[in-house]
């Protein structure tokens, strides 16, 4: 489903993220990838020398395939979801940003969550944790997450800093039982590399499945695409402004940037984390189907 800037300023999240998961499973339908519908929560594939007992033989009527029908204590996953609110993320403008592209992709994931009776929770963090709510799966729950995250889109964190490594080191340490957490950033960071990477370690290392959906404006962020005119550049976690022509810094810049966007693909890779590019100006449904896949490898 094409998200417009139009439907994006709707004011009911809730509604807007079912129309992104009900367009994207529209289209799932339709594409190669069909095997992962909305009813794989209640349904795993059959293994051959299984009982035939639980079949679900209306479903293999349907699909062609053997499904056997899953038992309650089967369908329940935890996710955490990560969203960064640091200033860095409400660029390039309040109206349309990063953070707001996050939200929906959130929300998004959420609603699906709740139509397989999942259990989710929500981390908002900047260089702290500004709320935090472990995964459940109550419609109270799901109510109090929309909430939050609404709040979010018209409150922009007047710069703040982003400390993820310490971010994800804490909540490592939170979540006590194995998740999938899902973190939505655009991973530029106060600190140095290495301790990011090691952050990003120690989720994998406690055995958490991890998707990272890496989000960042590609046009003037990645390729620094801007008119050849004077421009006041502000940083807008520190405050910090200079006045340049984009010609004069744009090779060094998207050396650095493109240089960091590849090391964090790498790792990623290292890890085994799901790296997800997400290109503020594109659809946001694209986050979804790493999402399911994801999902659908924890219950295999």
């Amino acid at each position: 489903m094409e998200i417009s800037k139009d439907i994006l300023r709707i004011d009911n999240l809730e509604l807007l993220a079912k129309q992104v998961v009900e367009g994207f499973i529209t289209g799932l339908h339709k594409s190669p990838y069909h095997g992962f519908s909305v009813e794989f929560a209640e349904h795993r594939q059959y293994n051959t020398g299984e009982s035939t007992r639980n079949i679900d033989w209306k479903l293999f009527a349907r699909t062609g395939r053997l499904y056997v029908k899953r038992f309650e204590e089967e369908t329940n996953l935890r996710c955490q979801v990560l969203l960064d609110v640091s200033s860095s993320m409400f660029y390039p403008n309040r109206e349309e940003n990063k953070v707001r592209f996050g939200i929906l992709a959130a929300a998004s994931i959420m609603n699906m969550l709740r139509r397989q009776r999942d259990a989710v929770g929500l981390t908002v963090f900047h260089e702290e944790v500004v709320k935090h709510f472990p995964s459940r799966s109550s419609a109270s729950h799901h109510l109090e997450l929309m909430k939050t995250l609404s709040h979010t889109i018209s409150n922009p964190q007047n710069e703040k800093q982003t400390d993820i490594a310490s971010i994800l080191h804490e909540i490592a340490e939170r979540l006590h039982r194995r998740s999938m957490v899902v973190i939505v950033s655009d991973m530029f960071d106060s600190g140095n590399e290495d301790a990011l990477f090691d952050a990003m370690q120690h989720l994998k290392f406690n055995k958490h499945e991890v998707i990272l959906f890496h989000v960042m404006d590609y046009k003037s962020e990645l390729n620094f695409d801007f008119d050849d005119r004077p421009y006041m550049f502000k940083d807008l976690e520190t405050g910090e402004k200079v006045k340049l022509f984009p010609s004069e810094v744009k090779k060094h810049y998207t050396q650095s940037v493109r240089g960091f966007y590849e090391r964090l693909k790498t790792k990623c890779a290292q890890y085994k984390i799901d790296f997800v590019p997400c290109d503020i100006n594109q659809s946001v449904d694209q986050v979804l189907l790493p999402f399911l896949v994801k999902r659908h490898k924890m219950r295999i």
